[in-house]
């Protein structure tokens, strides 16, 4: 039985998919889990794997089109067997609909092209009409490349990289990649309906930084994995998260979901903006664990090779700037999620101990929450919990 092959949703505001390149051809046989296209959403450049065993058959889609999701873009088919034939009119719509017709114009020119429509009349995104908006683009003048001759972002963008479109600006203009639109809109969307708090805690690190020290290194040897602070953070605060679950918990219109693991979101930074890579079921893994698929979902980012399981179902996130000699920050949260943690760079000062003044090494963490989910006393319990955490990590990791 064939199986068809779609443009894949891979976030909530997604409606197209860059197809960039094939990663098998027409008439190869492919096996389930096997890498089978890469594509580019707003959010990152993911690897796709093969849904099922069989022959890759009837494709439709060349590489650097934009793709509206759930369109069939191939088949996956029985030896011998031919790949369905799908009419335009029964192609799937971006979220499981039907694309419209496309309809003559009396107004069409000999070319069979009609001329564009007037704003009322047009048909387009919401994304689209609020990145023209943005970037102040006369959408009359933009012909949709939409199967059923809608507009898409990427025709807004294109025509905001026009020559005629530059000339009407003063100053250079920097238009950001796919991933540098969608951080600017999520974050606006993010800090304009989320009601942020923040919490701040500075914290003595002198046993983490001994712990890692001296009982990582046998890890490191012997597991032949380098084991980092933000490793450390992500297996300590995954298992204080359990005794705190509103901090790892999300608003919805059924209430607040609460959950019983941990999916640590870690901010990797990459050449066009940050995503957010996830540790599945931080709670229960080891630090090597922790350690290695980091290490190797980092790697992926930076080669824009992502797999959809590395950029989904985050509960919490830890964004850590200590690297770049950052003392302390405050971070915004991501939808779903009901908080964030900023880390800020562990540097010696001088505290106050045993009631003399002494150096020591502190760290600064700061916790953004969504307040219709936590509120202060739990953040500041949580950020107890943890500071206790990090004074003791054997214990916590035992």
């Amino acid at each position: 039985m064939a199986f068809s092959v779609v443009m894949p949703a891979l976030e909530m505001a997604q409606e197209t998919g860059k197809l960039l390149a094939w990663r098998k051809n027409e008439g190869d046989r492919v096996s389930k889990g096997e890498p089978l296209l890469e594509i580019e959403t707003d959010k990152a450049v993911v690897e796709i794997e093969a849904p099922v065993d069989g022959i890759l058959a009837g494709i439709n889609a060349a590489a650097g089109e934009d793709i509206p999701v759930g369109q069939t873009i191939a088949w996956i088919v029985a030896p011998g067997e031919e790949p369905p034939v799908e009419t335009a009119s029964s192609a799937p719509a971006a979220r499981g609909g039907s694309h419209a017709k496309a309809e003559s114009s009396p107004l069409a020119g000999p070319s069979g092209a009609s001329p564009p429509a007037p704003p009322s009349s047009l048909k387009l995104s919401p994304k689209a009409r609020r990145l023209a908006k943005e970037l102040g683009v006369d959408l009359s003048t933009i012909r949709g490349s939409g199967s059923g001759g809608e507009i898409l972002a990427s025709d807004v963008q294109a025509a905001a990289s026009a020559p005629a479109t530059r000339e009407k600006k003063s100053g250079r203009i920097e238009f950001p990649s796919s991933l540098g639109r969608i951080m600017a809109e999520r974050t606006t969307q993010s800090w304009a309906t989320v009601p942020h708090f923040f919490v701040t805690r500075e914290i003595e690190a002198a046993a983490l930084n001994e712990y890692r020290e001296r009982i990582v290194a046998q890890i490191e040897s012997s597991h032949l994995v380098r084991i980092t602070h933000t490793d450390l953070l992500v297996a300590l605060a995954a298992r204080v998260l359990l005794k705190h679950p509103r901090l790892n918990a999300s608003w919805s219109a059924e209430g607040i979901r609460l959950r019983d693991y941990v999916n640590m979101g870690i901010a990797i930074a990459v050449d066009d903006g940050v995503v957010a890579a996830v540790i599945p079921n931080a709670q229960a893994a080891s630090l090597s664990e922790i350690s290695k698929l980091r290490l190797e979902v980092a790697e992926r980012a930076r080669a824009g090779k992502l797999r959809p399981a590395d950029i989904t179902d985050a509960t919490f996130t830890i964004s850590n700037l200590g690297m770049y000699q950052v003392d302390q920050f405050s971070a915004i949260i991501t939808p779903p999620q009901a908080a964030i943690l900023a880390v800020g760079s562990i540097t010696d000062r001088v505290v106050v101990a045993n009631g003399q003044p002494a150096v020591r090494p502190m760290m600064t963490l700061t916790l953004s929450c969504d307040h219709r989910v936590a509120d202060g006393a739990r953040a500041a319990m949580f950020l107890k919990d943890l500071a206790q955490s990090i004074r003791a990590p054997a214990e916590t990791l035992k």
